[in-house]
């Protein structure tokens, strides 16, 4: 009987020590020092659109977060979309972009994304443009 009156205090005392350490890393966790994606939009469809006629659509956000938003990289889904993006860290209240370019060289339906490295919650957020190219008349 004693001993298990022993190992439910031990029980007790590592669950709460565990408890404590999962607390503490919550409050001091990477969401306070991350900085926040706010978009316009997440997505855009350009609809129909002409082949061999590029079409550029830029998105639009806000750092909501406390601290400077550094974007490390984008990249395209595919070679047939291009991305430019605010190469400065934006501020907290700042705000920044991401242009997707689309060749639109393939005939038919796309659906592309375009993926943005930053100092964010997850590392990344993932854009999508999608359209039909049809034949130019």
């Amino acid at each position: 009987m004693r001993n298990l009156i022993v190992l439910a205090v031990l029980v007790f005392a590592s669950a709460t020590s565990f408890a404590q350490v999962s607390a503490a890393a919550g409050s001091e966790g990477s969401s306070s020092a991350m900085a926040v994606f706010e978009w316009d939009a997440a997505s855009h469809d350009f609809g129909k659109i002409k082949q061999g006629v590029p079409v550029t659509h830029e998105f639009k956000f806000t750092n909501t977060g406390k601290t400077p938003l550094v974007i490390t990289n984008v990249q395209a889904s595919c070679g047939c979309t291009t991305p430019d993006w605010s190469k400065e860290p934006i501020p907290p209240g700042g705000q920044g972009f991401i242009k997707a370019t689309y060749n639109a060289a393939a005939m038919g339906a796309f659906n592309k994304s375009v993926t943005v490295m930053a100092n964010v919650d997850q590392g990344f957020k993932q854009l999508s443009i999608k359209g039909e190219v049809v034949v130019q008349e």
